[in-house]
């Protein structure tokens, strides 16, 4: 079953070391094929939603549902498998491209790897190298864009090909033209999907629906297209 839906109830949450309420009953519900951006000051705790999402941490309070079901009922793979993530840097391995692109996905076929490169924007440059998808990624690492890498992880997330995509800054190493090609990519792949973007550039907003500010500890609606 897709996710419908979303819901933070009465979150609140505290970094165990540190004895500092990051989100104080904290309220956000998040329907099918919403596209929520995501803004607030540096070090506020927009990660943070991410990271309760994903359950790195659990909530101190509160609860978090995924189609009326507290997230502590669905196992992490299930949960991790759901919800897809691209951060603000890729991360390669020493490994090839093929299997850094299947890394969510380790017994995906060649067939399913490159489709997912090509709906990426990868493809053509992966097949331009010697190796093609066998490529080992060790010196090729320093001879990548951060927007070919950040494409990479984008192959990586359609190949898993999740429910609900959460975005932490990812464009925030990208130039314009980089960043306007990656969303304009995302756009097109996760149309039919639901996305969060965390993000401190209004240029990373431009597809997004809503637009949510986390100030105070809370979330604040700021209605449409930035």
């Amino acid at each position: 079953k897709n996710i419908d839906k979303i819901e933070f109830i009465n979150v609140s949450f505290s970094y165990p070391e540190i004895n500092r309420k990051i989100i104080e009953n904290m309220n956000l519900t998040i329907n099918f094929k919403d596209k929520i951006g995501l803004v607030g000051e540096s070090g506020i705790g927009k990660s943070t939603l991410i990271r309760l999402l994903l359950r790195f941490y659990d909530v101190t309070s509160g609860q978090i549902l995924i189609n009326g079901i507290d997230i502590k009922e669905y196992s992490l793979q299930d949960l991790r498998q759901r919800i897809g993530t691209l951060e603000q840097d890729t991360f390669l391995f020493n490994d090839s491209i093929a299997a850094n692109i299947a890394l969510g996905k380790p017994k995906a076929t060649k067939e399913e790897i490159v489709k997912a490169a090509q709906m990426a924007g990868i493809h053509e440059l992966i097949i331009s190298l010697p190796e093609q998808y066998d490529t080992m990624m060790g010196e090729l690492q320093n001879r990548l864009s951060g927007g070919e890498k950040q494409r990479i992880g984008i192959a990586r997330v359609l190949l898993v090909d999740p429910d609900f995509l959460v975005m932490d800054e990812p464009t925030s190493s990208l130039d314009v033209i980089n960043e306007k090609g990656l969303l304009k990519t995302l756009a097109e792949q996760f149309e039919n999907k639901t996305w969060l973007i965390v993000s401190h550039r209004p240029s990373s907003l431009t597809g997004c629906d809503r637009v949510i500010k986390l100030e105070n500890k809370q979330i604040y609606e700021l209605g449409g297209k930035a």
